[in-house]
């Protein structure tokens, strides 16, 4: 997120006149990088799912990390709207990791505590858009500043996130591991990983219907959290008359939120989970989007500085509990292609964040903020039809025995789940890979 969103609160700057230190672009021209800057992580996240699948977390995550950060450091060749938004489209190629990121704690830790698991360092990871916001906004570009003029400044700026994530993917190569047994290459030469396919893992994974349900749900939360991101520093400029660096601080604290909201949305999933089993995690998935859809109608037609911002803070914590809560379900709808699901799901929110940001290219900021809220108030009617296999449903289903052992700790299936594992293809994904060898 440092490198992903490093321009975002330099945009009210850049976007200025020549004369003012800018290169003269409009809001359409402004949206449409914003646009470019997700479709980008959108294309990859569909790609990295199933390559996780097959070759681990670890080094794809480490070589995006590396490829993104060359573009960014790149910031000061640009030059007019056209590379503006390709620069944004390869950054964004860096967003992608963050299916990297699910996958590897949904491999680490079993699916009972996998809601808090994934939620954590999901949260940490997008406190990147608030950290962003205030450093680069609020911190880097005006120190830049004092020692060179504002186009220079913005100019050179990125270059310090660009460096910070090259060397993080070289670290994560190197010292860290893709599973609890070991790395993925070692483990399938010793025999205790099978090989997994790619293209069988995507195809099992895109033809289940909860993967499609939760990917339209991630949509209206992510995206929201995306949406704003790029939006909330030019919001306070043009609505509340707030400078360059206040309102970067402001728009800051919607990512600073991540530090713990939506760890407890996972957590809270796991909770209520151990008591209800699927249900308990659907209601609360429920319950969060529909909140969140009355909030942004409230927070549009806030005219105060001061109740914007509490709304803001109430608003970003109830979007980034119910992105826990969504990865809290992930794993259970096929663990055999965690890696392909959370690709799709995690790409719904880069969707998402493109669909509302042509809201906002063509519309007024109060129509764009009506129809997201009505979109995310859509999205939580949709969790009465999330049905995942041995699970009970809100409407239908039945848990499983093993199921109810497992979120209740009774019986053998507790004892079993809590050694870490590589979960093994099921019987579907494996004739599947057998039929692509063939």
């Amino acid at each position: 997120f440092f490198i992903w969103f490093a321009i975002a609160p330099l945009l009210p700057v850049i976007k200025k006149s020549p004369e003012e230190g800018g290169i003269g672009l409009s809001r359409q021209e402004i949206w449409t990088s914003n646009i470019c800057s997700v479709l980008g992580t959108t294309f990859m996240r569909f790609i990295n799912g199933p390559m996780c699948d097959k070759y681990g977390a670890r080094i794809l995550m480490g070589v995006l990390l590396m490829f993104a950060s060359i573009p960014c450091a790149l910031t000061g060749l640009v030059n007019d709207a056209a590379s503006l938004a390709v620069l944004r489209f390869f950054i964004g190629l860096g967003g992608s990791t963050f299916v990297c990121c699910q996958f590897w704690t949904s491999r680490m830790f079993t699916k009972e505590v996998a809601g808090t698991a994934n939620a954590l360092v999901g949260g940490w990871g997008n406190l990147g858009g608030g950290v962003t916001q205030l450093v680069m906004g609020s911190v880097l570009f005006p120190l830049f500043q004092t020692g060179m003029s504002v186009e220079m400044a913005w100019r050179t700026v990125c270059i310090v996130p660009a460096v910070v994530g090259f060397f993080l993917g070289l670290l994560i190569i190197f010292i860290s591991d893709d599973a609890p047994k070991g790395n993925y290459k070692e483990m399938k030469m010793n025999g205790t990983m099978p090989e997994i396919s790619a293209a069988a893992s995507f195809r099992s994974g895109a033809m289940n219907i909860n993967t499609w349900l939760l990917f339209l749900q991630y949509g209206c939360c992510f995206g929201v959290e995306l949406t704003m991101n790029n939006a909330a520093a030019s919001y306070f400029v043009n609505e509340f008359g707030q400078t360059v660096a206040s309102a970067a601080a402001i728009a800051s604290i919607f990512g600073w939120m991540n530090l713990f909201a939506r760890g407890i949305g996972g957590y809270v999933s796991d909770k209520v989970n151990a008591r209800m089993g699927m249900k308990g995690r659907l209601i609360w998935q429920g319950g969060l989007l529909v909140v969140e859809g009355v909030l942004i109608f409230v927070f549009a037609n806030t005219k105060s500085l001061a109740g914007a911002i509490v709304l803001m803070v109430i608003f970003s914590t109830i979007v980034q509990a119910a992105e826990g809560s969504t990865y809290g379900i992930v794993p259970y709808v096929n663990p055999a292609v965690t890696g392909s699901i959370a690709g799709v799901v995690g790409a719904g929110g880069n969707v998402g964040a493109v669909c509302f940001g042509l809201g906002f290219r063509q519309m007024d900021d109060l129509q764009a903020f009506y129809l997201m809220g009505g979109c995310v108030l859509a999205s939580g009617i949709l969790t009465a039809f999330i049905s995942i296999k041995g699970h009970a449903g809100l409407l239908c289903g039945e848990d499983s025995e093993q199921a109810i052992a497992a979120y209740k700790r009774t019986g053998e299936t507790p004892a079993a789940a809590t050694t870490l594992q590589v979960p093994e293809p099921d019987a579907e994904v494996v004739e599947e890979i057998e039929g692509d060898k063939a």
